[in-house]
């Protein structure tokens, strides 16, 4: 495998980070700074910059060696005047598409499989129903909608390249230096509490995990990457201060809750979300819930 990353941030880093480098070659990782660059390439890596407003440098000659790509890049981006977009609308937003298509599309010769990592937040709200990879998305917040706007633009992609792309729906990603131990320890813990609501979490490592299933096997199609257990959020919290001896933070109504438009955001979809399929296509989960998660977590409260 040689592989190319697009966006290497802490989903993309825990998966190169897990890949036996006597068997796969990392031909480069993108950044959107030279001091982040510079950090990473003293650890053995091949980072390039890429702010998604310029074509970066040395990316058009390792996306023509790399045989696996993955996007860990959101979208969100306005094209600048002048910027080639392929004449697809969605390639605008997204910065990847927008100034490397025709390299992807008609040039990397030796490209043999594509991931995206989108999210659930494509499905929108279905007032705590089940969803799966069958269920229509119904996008609700702006982000949501250019993340399918992207999906739909990176599948056509493969169709006019003919390699598999594998579009990788995540729930609320948690994992090592990023979970409910850091906000306990830090005092910014909050039990929220919407009647009704439920959450799908997914642990960094199942990440990596199904992104080494889907590219070993060079499987495309829609998977979702999430847990066996969509759960109230003020359970997980607990369950944290629990595991720690830590007095939890007390329970606060949402309704009256103090919270950011984009946190607020969150809570107006409510959803369960199956991971049947890719259980089907041979993924084993080693965090299946938060209790198994948080479990090896517990070293982040008590850290320093």
């Amino acid at each position: 495998m040689h592989l190319f990353v697009f966006g290497y941030g802490y989903s993309a880093s825990h998966f190169v980070d897990s890949l036996d480098k006597s068997e796969v070659t990392i031909e480069g990782v993108t950044v959107r700074s030279t001091d982040k660059a510079l950090s990473l390439a003293a650890h053995g890596l091949k980072p390039l910059v890429f702010d998604g407003e310029h074509p970066g440098e040395g990316i058009a000659g390792a996306l023509y060696r790399a045989t696996h790509l993955i996007i860990s890049a959101p979208p969100g981006h306005e094209a600048p005047a002048g910027a080639h977009v392929g004449g697809a609308n969605a390639r605008a937003g997204d910065p990847v598409l927008r100034w490397y298509f025709d390299e992807i599309a008609h040039g990397s010769p030796n490209l043999e499989w594509i991931g995206y990592l989108s999210t659930v937040g494509v499905y929108g709200d279905h007032d705590g129903a089940w969803v799966d990879e069958e269920t229509p998305p119904e996008p609700v917040s702006k982000r949501s909608k250019a993340r399918i706007e992207a999906e739909n633009a990176w599948v056509e992609l493969g169709k006019t390249r003919g390699v598999p792309v594998a579009i990788l729906r995540l729930s609320g990603i948690y994992g090592p230096g990023r979970n409910s131990f850091v906000s306990l320890k830090n005092g910014t813990a909050k039990r929220l509490v919407k009647p009704g609501q439920v959450f799908n979490r997914i642990h960094v490592d199942d990440i990596a995990g199904a992104l080494s299933l889907l590219a070993d096997k060079r499987l495309g199609g829609i998977f979702n990457v999430t847990d066996d257990e969509p759960a109230p959020p003020q359970d997980v919290v607990l369950h944290a201060a629990e595991l720690v001896g830590t007095e939890p933070p007390g329970e606060t109504d949402f309704a009256v809750a103090d919270l950011s438009p984009m946190a607020r955001s969150f809570y107006g979809e409510n959803k369960r979300v199956s991971n049947a399929k890719l259980k089907e296509a041979g993924y084993s989960f080693r965090y299946p819930t938060y209790r198994e998660g948080l479990a090896g977590l517990t070293g982040d409260f008590k850290a320093g």
